[in-house]
């Protein structure tokens, strides 16, 4: 038995290595496609926020950019999604410092308030600045 496990070792690395045989050695001469890029297309889309890029928590924050306010309900309502959805989403936010979160009662029903904050705001408009020039790259 020791035998084939020292066979199937020496077999796997010498599959290995012919495999890297086969693949070009990177010179530092070779110069990937992006030396003729704009500085827009060097940037990785990746580089956009995350957390802002999905689709609902951008709308969260959307709504909270022109509205000082909405309550859980009026932000469930005007993004038309479900409870669990909306609170998984604000949480992320909420965790992140974008939003802030108040709670309180009126008589005994409960409600709950979001506010963008500084820190969400700034995100937000390094999110659409970033934007904005993926678009003009595009279009130029």
């Amino acid at each position: 038995m020791g035998k084939s496990v020292v066979s199937r070792q020496s077999s796997v690395v010498s599959r290995q290595s012919s495999v890297a045989s086969r693949q070009p050695p990177v010179t530092s001469r070779q110069s990937p496609v992006t030396s003729r890029q704009s500085p827009v297309e060097k940037r990785s889309t990746l580089d956009l926020d995350r957390l802002i890029h999905e689709r609902l928590r951008l709308g969260i924050i959307s709504a909270l950019a022109v509205n000082e306010r909405l309550t859980f309900n009026d932000l469930k309502r005007l993004l038309q999604t479900t409870d669990g959805n909306l609170s998984v989403h604000a949480r992320k936010l909420e965790d992140a410092q974008y939003i802030a979160c108040d709670k309180m009662f009126e008589g005994r029903v409960p409600r709950t308030e979001y506010r963008l904050t500084a820190a969400g705001r700034r995100a937000l408009e390094k999110y659409l600045g970033h934007m904005e020039a993926i678009i003009k790259a595009v279009r130029d």
